[in-house]
């Protein structure tokens, strides 16, 4: 029997790197899933892998897109149990605040913030109409703490979505809706690995502040977000869940 047997879960961000992963681990734990996504080639490939599932191609900056991505979800599967809002973006051109433009402040906050507020304000009347369920809501780390090297729009980002998802876990407790946040730390994927490239030593730089000396690996990440998913968290709700290696509890750390 399955962690998440009976229960439909959408999934954004879900054709590569942790939405992947959780794609991939809620399916083998009898979740049906949409995976949406704006890579179609991608998401296809990812719905084909998993045992019940369909990509539903997904603009998370767009309302009526999302409205739709739930429809279509319901429709096909007749509830709503479990939102994952893990879609996000990291570019190269957010930086410092000194340096990152104001159109690139713009596009994280229309996807890593905005994105989010229209997941839940679709999804979350599924939700209620199934009765309850959980929503999953990434943040990060750096919702947490600084960093010198600034990304100063994706941390702003963060730590909005942290904020919303406790304003939303107190809004709907007893309504039955559980709203938790997801705190990952660095996660090896092809979206962190790029801003490493071409800067000598910038990885070791932040190796050494982990306890563990290493990255996550997504599903590592996608095992967090299955427990918050499903009823084993049953009284779990506005957490900050932190995923990351010791890193926000660490001062010094091994040689």
């Amino acid at each position: 029997m399955g962690r998440l047997d009976g229960k439909v879960c959408v999934i954004t961000g879900a054709a590569s790197g942790i939405g992947r992963e959780a794609a991939l681990l809620f399916s083998g734990e009898g979740a049906r899933i949409c995976i949406a996504d704006v890579n179609q080639e991608a998401g296809e490939r990812t719905a084909a892998e998993c045992d019940d599932a369909f990509f539903h191609e997904v603009d998370v900056t767009d309302g009526s897109s999302v409205a739709g991505m739930y429809s279509e979800t319901a429709n096909r599967y007749g509830r709503i149990d479990i939102l994952y809002n893990n879609a996000g973006i990291m570019p190269a051109d957010d930086s410092s605040v000194l340096g990152t433009e104001e159109e690139a402040w713009q596009r994280v906050q229309d996807v890593n913030t905005k994105g989010v507020f229209l997941c839940c304000k679709y999804g979350i009347p599924h939700l209620l109409e199934a009765g309850g369920g959980s929503v999953v809501n990434v943040a990060s780390f750096v919702a947490l703490m600084g960093a010198a090297t600034s990304q100063i729009s994706y941390t702003a980002s963060k730590g909005a979505v942290l904020a919303m998802s406790r304003e939303l876990a107190v809004e709907f407790a007893r309504r039955g809706v559980r709203v938790n946040a997801l705190c990952p730390g660095p996660v090896e994927t092809p979206l962190l690995m790029r801003l490493f490239e071409g800067s000598s030593g910038a990885l070791e730089r932040r190796l050494v502040h982990l306890p563990m000396g290493r990255f996550a690996q997504a599903r590592e990440i996608a095992q967090g977000a299955l427990y918050l998913a499903g009823d084993e968290s049953s009284y779990v709700t506005g957490a900050t869940f932190l995923v990351d290696g010791g890193l926000t509890a660490a001062y010094v750390t091994p040689e």
